[in-house]
């Protein structure tokens, strides 16, 4: 039998979102047979939930001090080390980082521990807009320049954010593969069994918005939309799963300006939600892939979201959804759309479920990963 590669994937925090969703199902699902996978990670901050201890409580994960979110030169120095004596004592074939920071401290680590390691990372999201300003944006270009050229494989979650870093000079096209992020199908009951269960109006049209509360996700302007739709006499229900530094400020404004907003707060049950939804919207400033987007595909609903990022490999203009200017005006007159042609919404949803099937699978994202270990490890 032939021996197991030996993979060790690091992620800065398992906070929920994507790239958690993702390295998890990587770390379900991969086959035993095959692979021995660990995976190291940091702690989330105060304000966010922590996948593994929410959601994901079946997998272990070695914790290292420092490699969260915010950056602190000391800290960052003892991650570093701590990932540099990780690395030795595994021995991994294949180092794979996700996420910006353990992208950097991770391959730094990998090169320094001189084990030899195939180097592969993942851009998770569009790291060069809305994340960083001015000359933060060209340090960490040049920091990613400097990277790319010592890491073996750059995995893009999408072809715009594949195209946006080649654009940057980070990398070689020769070096890329585009990797979609794969989701189990959900099983789920009826719409009225859910609505019931969620204590939902049945007569009810809702529009369900999933995601941290945080600038670059900016609930301001999903807020602005429940006010133009308000405006302009369209009943429609907005539902608000998520939390984050912006969670209470949301609430205080719309209870304020009496919207018909209803925040959830942070929900293990997105497929349920979306399940006994109409409509699913993102109002992101940028995006990768947003999984929450699949999900709603999923879950064979209409999706309406600004033509940023990568979200055109989810949403396909006219044909799953409306993809629109980021301007709420915009956004709320494609909203109107289908908030008043149940049709309309049965034929968009229809098409986003079966593209879902087709693209966002959960076997075609192992699959890929298969490939690139047993390619990296050659």
């Amino acid at each position: 039998m032939a021996e197991r590669i030996k993979v060790m994937q690091i992620i800065a925090r398992m906070n929920v979102g994507g790239p958690a969703v993702i390295v998890a199902e990587l770390m379900r699902g991969l086959d035993k047979g095959q692979f021995e996978q660990v995976l190291i990670t940091g702690y989330c901050d105060e304000t966010e939930a922590d996948y593994l201890n929410e959601v994901a409580t079946d997998i272990s994960a070695t914790r290292i001090a420092g490699l969260g979110r915010s950056v602190s030169p000391l800290a960052d120095l003892k991650a570093f080390f701590g990932l540099i004596k990780t690395i030795k004592t595994f021995k991994p074939d294949v180092i794979h980082t996700h996420t910006a920071k353990a992208g950097v401290l991770g391959r730094l680590a990998s090169i320094i521990a001189g084990r030899g390691a195939t180097r592969i990372h993942t851009f998770h999201g569009h790291l060069l807009h809305g994340y960083f300003s001015g000359w933060k944006t060209s340090l960490v270009i040049a920091i990613e320049k400097f990277l790319a050229k010592r890491t073996h494989f750059l995995v893009a979650i999408g072809n715009e954010v594949k195209e946006d870093l080649i654009s940057a000079g980070i990398g070689s096209p020769a070096q890329y593969k585009v990797f979609f992020p794969g989701l189990p199908t959900p099983h789920t009951a009826g719409k009225a069994e859910l609505r019931q269960k969620l204590g939902l109006d049945a007569a009810k049209i809702y529009c369900t918005f999933v995601g941290r509360l945080t600038q670059i996700k900016r609930p301001d302007r999903l807020l602005d939309i429940a006010s133009a739709m308000q405006a302009r006499g369209v009943a429609l229900e907005f539902l608000v799963a998520g939390e984050g530094e912006l969670f209470a400020e949301s609430q205080i404004r719309a209870m304020a300006e009496k919207l018909p907003v209803t925040f959830l707060g942070w929900r293990k049950d997105i497929d349920d939600l979306f399940a006994a939804s109409d409509i699913a919207i993102l109002t992101s400033d940028n995006e990768g892939i947003p999984l929450t987007l699949i999900q709603a595909a999923q879950a064979a609903l209409p999706i309406i979201a600004p033509k940023v990022g990568s979200i055109s490999d989810i949403v396909e203009n006219d044909v799953t959804g409306f993809l629109t200017s980021p301007a709420p005006g915009a956004m709320a007159s494609a909203l109107s759309a289908l908030a008043t042609d149940e049709k309309l919404r049965i034929q968009l949803g229809g098409a986003g479920k079966k593209r879902a099937s087709e693209l966002f699978s959960l076997e075609r994202m192992l699959r890929d990963h298969t490939e690139i270990y047993h390619l990296a490890h050659r």
